[in-house]
């Protein structure tokens, strides 16, 4: 399994759904679509979403770790 790494290029807000639709091989648009209609269904989208933004690391730093 690759790693998940957040774009330094191409990312909106934090980069996650950038980061999900390039492990996924779908469009960054399909996912922040996705993203977008799941926060109509009650749960912690937003939550869950910070989360991923501060555990998937940076390009520039997964970079660096290699």
């Amino acid at each position: 399994m690759s790693s998940i790494a957040r774009p330094t290029n191409g990312r909106m807000i934090g980069g996650v759904c950038a980061a999900l639709a390039r492990r996924f091989g779908t469009s960054a648009t399909t996912m922040r679509v996705i993203f977008l209609l799941s926060c109509l269904l009650p749960g912690p989208q937003f939550l869950l979403y910070i989360a991923l933004w501060i555990l998937f690391p940076s390009e520039d730093k997964a970079r660096a770790a290699w």
